[in-house]
């Protein structure tokens, strides 16, 4: 029985609906021989790789559709196996048709992302190039796309390349000093040079992870929650930030029991926005639940705009918003400062506070720029792409860059090269899981199983 990198892979590879055409991909060694066998038209184990040819699909005698089949042969391919991709009508009736046919004549489905799969098995592209593909498709905004195309460019990838290789070098030097110590023209390699390098290695290493934080801003957008009180105005900030009226607003205090979320973008940055009900005690068991719930996403947001009231002292629940809140990146609005001043916040020491009303369209403006100001938003679109763009990647980089620490901290307990050389090469196998040089079936899985059907 044939493995399953042996088996020819079909898939529909756009969007399935109506349109104008549809694709039907085909990859492995037998998928132009497959295609052949329903084609009605050239001989296509006879034509030129990188052609496209007219013709129809048919099942039996009966013509399915009207195509045109593109014969890309291997190894200039995507995934360096024979493609075949089928240019057929965009229904949804007739592009399922030509899917079983294919099915019924020797191929199989493939699973999700198996065509990208296989372009990284084949050595086509690297694994930070395969994260990279989804990752355009995925893209929410135009920064996003940019990060996306600069890793599956390679550029991401070649950084990682080139810490592995100082890592490489400083390696084959320690093995030479250990293993042919008697001979003089080798250079030595001294506790002091080691501990040189891993310094410039590890300021190197602290800035990729560092500024990889601003991925995340790109990918993800920005988590922000607005917390504060009943009537102090959340939903009304909520409203004017969106444009539009997506939370209902009264005066009437517990109005909004659920979250209500919105989404707008501030220099090419989405912000992801949650209304939450208003912090206060009550007896109410379904107001009781909802404030439950704003209190919990305080954790898991990136940005907590706390509301208060200028027109109001400040409250017991007030305080402890702020407790709440200290820790978090977080930006304290006073509301409602058209109207008279009784808050009073000298002694509280607090930092990013602006004023505003959402009476006027000038209102809300502070509030933006402190947001832009914040999260530094206009400088991580004037930066370099280079940046690691998911969780698997930064942890692995972090996890490389404490094994780094810990032989630089062997170094200056004095113990024997051989146990510092350990560390060393540990951070080497953790940058070369980023890139895909060493790798687990089940990350591959993993990975992969994220992907669309047909890429």
């Amino acid at each position: 029985m044939k493995s399953s990198m042996e088996d020819t892979i079909v898939a529909i590879s756009t969007a399935l609906g109506v349109g104008a055409i549809s694709i039907v991909r085909l990859s492995g060694n037998e998928a132009i021989e497959i295609v052949n066998k329903c084609f009605k038209g050239k001989d296509l184990t006879k034509v030129e790789s990188h052609t496209i040819n007219y013709g129809y699909i048919i099942d039996n005698d009966e013509v399915i559709d009207e195509v045109l089949v593109s014969i890309m042969k291997a190894p200039k391919t995507y995934t360096t196996e024979d493609v075949v991709e089928i240019n057929c009508h965009g229904g949804i009736i007739s592009t399922k048709r030509i899917l079983e046919t294919m099915l019924t004549h020797g191929a199989r489905l493939a699973e999700p992302g198996e065509f990208t799969k296989r372009a990284f098995l084949n050595g086509r592209i690297d694994l930070v190039k395969s994260e990279a593909v989804m990752d355009i498709i995925d893209s929410k905004n135009e920064e996003a796309s940019k990060l996306a195309l600069s890793q599956l460019t390679g550029t991401t990838s070649n950084m990682i390349k080139e810490f592995r290789d100082k890592l490489k070098q400083l390696l084959a030097s320690i093995e030479v000093n250990i293993d042919y110590p008697e001979y003089y023209d080798i250079e030595v390699v001294t506790k002091e040079k080691i501990e040189k390098e891993l310094k410039v290695m590890k300021e190197d290493l602290t800035k990729v992870i560092k500024e990889s934080k601003n991925s995340t801003l790109i990918k993800e957008g920005i988590k922000t929650v607005i917390i504060g009180r009943p009537n102090v105005g959340k939903s009304s900030i909520l409203n004017k930030l969106l444009e539009q009226e997506k939370a209902i607003v009264t005066d009437i205090a517990g109005t909004t029991r659920d979250i209500v979320e919105g989404e707008i973008y501030l220099d090419g940055i989405l912000l992801n926005i949650i209304d939450t009900a208003g912090i206060r005690s009550t007896e109410d068991v379904v107001e009781k639940l909802g404030v439950e719930k704003s209190l919990s996403m305080i954790d898991d947001a990136d940005l907590v705009i706390v509301v208060l009231n200028n027109n109001e002292i400040l409250t017991k629940e007030d305080e402890e918003i702020l407790e709440k809140t200290k820790e978090k990146e977080r930006i304290i609005v006073v509301n409602k400062n058209d109207l008279e001043k009784k808050i009073n916040l000298d002694s509280k020491k607090l930092k990013d506070i602006v004023y505003t009303n959402t009476n006027t369209t000038e209102g809300i403006k502070s509030l933006k720029e402190k947001i832009v100001e914040l999260f530094q938003l206009e400088s991580i679109k004037s930066k370099d792409y280079t940046y690691l763009t998911n969780a698997r990647q930064i942890s692995l980089a972090t996890k490389a860059y404490q094994s780094l620490h810990d032989a630089e901290e062997g170094l200056k307990n004095d113990l024997p090269i051989d146990m510092i050389e350990i560390d060393l090469k540990e951070s080497f196998d953790l940058l070369g899981e980023i890139i895909g040089e060493t790798y687990s079936d089940e990350i591959l899985d993993h990975l992969f199983a994220n992907f669309c059907v047909g890429k």
